[in-house]
């Protein structure tokens, strides 16, 4: 009885250890994905990156200032090089979109359209270690770009698509 004892004990404690590492382990993984919200580094928007088929892509979910100063409508694409695009609402826009895993965790072959600029270029992203996501667009190498750096939210966002 005594042995039955102990060793139930050992594989409570096993077990223990086990729960108590998985709690530890599983936040670390879900840290490592882009998947989820983010603010840009300017803290006017806030993307929500979401799984889109086998890739990955993201749409303006957020706004600071949903509306036009000027007209008080819903701010729209109006930088777009393509005059029949610039009616566009800017709050529920793809600006992130076919993005694959690049195998060294990040993720490679993607596009971003800069609302700011009314372009579209090619774009590689990555995770840094301190929970940031890196974001490069570019035209032609990555070496020709320009790098953000989005941030979580520190508090939750209320998708403008909803009011």
């Amino acid at each position: 009885m005594k042995m039955q004892g102990n060793g139930s004990k050992r594989q409570g404690k096993f077990i223990l250890a086990i729960v108590a590492f998985m709690g530890f382990a599983a936040p670390a993984v879900a840290d490592s994905s882009p998947l989820g919200w983010w603010e840009d580094q300017t803290g006017k928007a806030g993307i929500l990156i979401s799984k889109c088929g086998a890739d990955l892509c993201g749409k303006i979910e957020w706004l600071k200032t949903p509306l036009d100063s000027s007209t008080g409508k819903p701010k729209t694409d109006i930088h777009n090089e393509d005059v029949a695009l610039r009616g566009r609402k800017l709050c529920g826009l793809s600006i992130l979109g076919d993005f694959s895993p690049d195998g060294d965790g990040g993720w490679k072959g993607g596009w971003i359209y800069d609302p700011e600029g009314g372009k579209t270029y090619k774009s590689v992203m990555h995770m840094a270690a301190d929970g940031t996501l890196h974001v490069r667009g570019y035209i032609g190498i990555p070496l020709l770009g320009r790098s953000e750096v989005w941030t979580r939210p520190a508090t939750k966002l209320t998708p403008c698509t909803e009011g």
